[in-house]
């Protein structure tokens, strides 16, 4: 058989995990200490847990609808309505495979081949071979260190096109911990207002923020109308192997996003539909404890990698950072590789995450305190070891 004429050229043109890559390098490490995975260490709150238990011995192990639980869809639109003055009725939210299906959906349901798509980087793996999937062009903008990793709306200006079909934020964002403000959304939304390009806003780092409060570019007056918001669990109340998301969105896209979910995924995960509703309505406190102690972690980070001499933005959301290693003379990928195989600190190339991550790395701080301060001063010892080299 030949494949390499069989295979889609859309699918060989993906562009594979830089993550993942790292992850199974460390797996293979029983020494290594990995920052490289986006997974909360923290158990998901008891509540919801139980919430799941609950479900199951009372025998909910049947389908949902399609759309979601109507129970789970109603306590979203109530989530978001309390959390970010987002008003959304049932017929508008998809509950999804974690946001990750939420993104393809959205993507997959507006990109025809030929169709751009603006994508500022560094940002989230998926957007570029989601959209080079479907045909689309992916048309990526540089979000710069001096501007705090934020895009800035004379930037889209300059990338609009007539072909340009979707603007994605991913923000806060990974890997940067950047955040827009109130200024920088009604700037976008004075740019896109007489355009007809859609918004896929994800924000499945919401309520993690600090010092800040987040705001949804769907808050911006005329942006509603032509934004996707797309949520999750996996974050907020560290469920990520629950594996629940959920886009809020105007009716028409919304409706042909699940079609598509039909016909490939028919309905997310009965059990852990029912947690979320628990989630959602009862445990502001628990997620406010893990913010509280991201906090201290990112403070942390911040401080010993500057100290390090790696100069370090001070992420605002997620729980990420992203430090500057071009002091050590290495490239991204080279300062990663020679980490992991000389100290086993696992940490991922900011190429990983686009062009625009080249000199950078990303360094996950979703990891007790102790782990992280054995890292770091493994990290240390590294810097040591080549300084001057």
């Amino acid at each position: 058989m030949d494949y390499e004429t069989l295979l889609s050229e859309n699918a060989k043109q993906m562009r594979p995990s830089g993550i993942r890559r790292f992850f199974d390098l460390a797996a293979e490490m029983p020494e290594c200490i990995s920052l490289g995975v986006g997974e909360p260490d923290f158990q998901t709150p008891w509540d919801i847990r139980d919430a799941a238990i609950h479900s199951l011995e009372i025998g909910r192990t049947k389908y949902t609808a399609n759309s979601g639980l109507r129970e789970l869809r109603e306590a979203i639109g109530a989530y978001t309505r309390r959390k970010y003055d987002l008003s959304y009725n049932e017929d508008e939210i998809l509950v999804t495979v974690g946001g990750s299906e939420a993104i393809d959906l959205a993507i997959r349901a507006l990109v025809c081949p030929g169709d751009e798509v603006i994508i500022p980087e560094p940002c989230y793996v998926s957007y570029d071979p989601i959209t080079t999937l479907t045909g689309g062009v992916p048309v990526s903008i540089p979000c710069l260190e001096e501007n705090e990793f934020r895009i800035t709306a004379q930037q889209i200006k300059a990338a609009l096109s007539p072909r340009t079909k979707i603007l994605v934020l991913g923000f806060p964002n990974n890997p940067t911990g950047a955040v827009l403000r109130h200024q920088d959304l009604l700037e976008i939304a004075e740019v896109l207002k007489d355009t007809n390009v859609t918004i896929l806003s994800d924000e499945i780092y919401a309520e993690l923020v600090y010092g800040i409060q987040h705001e949804s570019i769907a808050h911006i007056p005329g942006m509603k109308e032509r934004t996707v918001v797309v949520g999750g669990f996996s974050k907020t109340f560290s469920m990520t192997g629950w594996r629940l998301g959920y886009a809020c969105g105007p009716l028409p896209l919304i409706k042909t996003m699940l079609k598509i979910h039909q016909s490939c995924i028919m309905a997310a995960p009965t059990t852990s539909q029912y947690a979320a509703i628990t989630a959602l309505r009862d445990c502001d406190d628990d997620v406010e404890e893990m913010r509280k102690q991201y906090d201290l972690r990112r403070q942390y980070c911040v401080r010993k990698l500057n100290e390090m001499g790696l100069k370090t933005f001070e992420p605002r959301g997620a729980f990420y950072v992203f430090p500057n290693i071009t002091s050590s003379g290495m490239s991204s990928d080279e300062f990663c590789e020679k980490l992991l195989q000389e100290k086993h600190v696992a940490i991922v190339p900011g190429t990983a995450f686009g062009a625009a991550g080249e000199g950078f790395a990303r360094i996950s701080y979703a990891y007790s305190l102790d782990h992280l301060r054995e890292a770091f001063r493994r990290i240390k010892e590294f810097l040591e070891d080549h300084k001057g080299e």
